[in-house]
């Protein structure tokens, strides 16, 4: 009987295989399979490779307690070593009280940091040929590490920081980070607001689908990212704003930094013939939460509320246009 492509199991043992078991000259042979190309070509589906879940967090999470980091993590679901926020990339909250400090460890080659509130220092040492560096933060700012020593990150005042890294994305190619691949690079809040302010009070931003800065590194011309492997957008959604849908192939890891309720985000696989999104899933924003939005899925942000809404989506997005796979549509 003919297996059906989503039952199709492996063709026939290696030949390879019949001699004696489990000696050194038959061990790669015993590894080997071989598959229908309709069973296997796309593996993306629940019980083999995970897809991306829907998944958000509320603020409620770093709202009190102690110093403490708050991983995101989604890694049983994604079948991936823990912990990780999507298969490339692990998000986290950092809560630090007043005089306390916290060592944000990861072997990733990109840590990105959002100061949702609070003020401090970032201290880290030299190690191999990364630099040292220190630099103060406060609320507001943004700021990103290459690979190097572990940080510390000391609060003058209790402090919550959103904290994303690539350390999934090294533990599955079992690699671990030999150089910086830019320097140590902050972006002050003030000057974000700023500039993003200047760009909506534009007249020509009115046509605009999005009001949005993507913050880059002049370490990193041809992708124009804030890291080689991390892309991160600080967007605002005026009052009354309906976005069109867009798509993209890289997970975005959506932090709201500030909004009143009647602010959403509208997602969905498929398109209907006016261009909306069919049966969306609609996800309602809090200032200080955080939301997945998985890749190739149509997403629009509403703001309903009455005042703007500010946030700032983290993504792979540095590594896939490197790649020349991130493949952005607008409806």
């Amino acid at each position: 009987m003919t297996q059906t492509p989503e039952h199709a199991s492996t063709t026939a043992a290696n030949p390879a295989n019949n001699t004696a078991a489990n000696t050194a000259e038959n061990r790669a042979a015993n590894k080997a399979l071989l598959f229908d190309y309709r069973a296997a070509a796309n593996p993306v589906r629940p019980g083999l490779t995970e897809p991306i879940p829907y998944c958000s967090w509320g603020p409620e999470l770093h709202a009190s307690g102690p110093s403490a980091i708050l991983p995101l993590d989604l890694s049983q679901r994604l079948g991936s070593p823990g912990p990780a926020t999507s298969p490339a990339l692990a998000a986290h909250f950092i809560r630090i009280q007043a005089h306390e400090g916290v060592k944000a460890a990861a072997q990733a080659t990109s840590a990105l940091f959002f100061v949702l509130s609070g003020s401090g220092s970032c201290e880290r040492g030299a190690e191999g040929p990364s630099p040292a560096c220190s630099l103060r933060w406060n609320a507001g700012d943004l700021f990103v590490l290459p690979a190097g020593a572990d940080p510390l990150l000391h609060a003058d005042s209790t402090s919550v920081l959103y904290w994303v890294h690539d350390a999934p994305l090294l533990s599955y190619l079992g690699v671990t980070p030999s150089q910086p691949r830019f320097e140590a690079t902050h972006y002050g809040a003030d000057w974000l607001r700023h500039e993003l302010e200047t760009l909506a009070a534009d007249p020509g931003s009115a046509r605009s689908n999005r009001l949005s800065l993507l913050l880059a590194n002049r370490d990193l011309p041809s992708t124009r990212t804030v890291t080689h492997v991390l892309w991160a957008m600080f967007g605002l959604v005026p009052t009354g704003a309906t976005q069109a849908p867009h798509r993209h192939q890289s997970v975005a890891l959506d932090l709201i930094i500030d909004c009143q309720p009647g602010v959403y985000t509208l997602v969905g696989s498929e398109l209907n013939d006016d261009g909306s999104i069919r049966n969306p899933r609609r996800i309602d924003w809090q200032a200080g939460g955080a939301f997945i939005t998985p890749p190739g899925h149509w997403h629009a942000h509403i703001n309903e509320s009455g005042s703007p809404a500010w946030l700032l989506p983290i993504q792979d997005a540095g590594l896939q246009t490197y790649l020349r796979s991130l493949d952005i549509r607008f409806s």
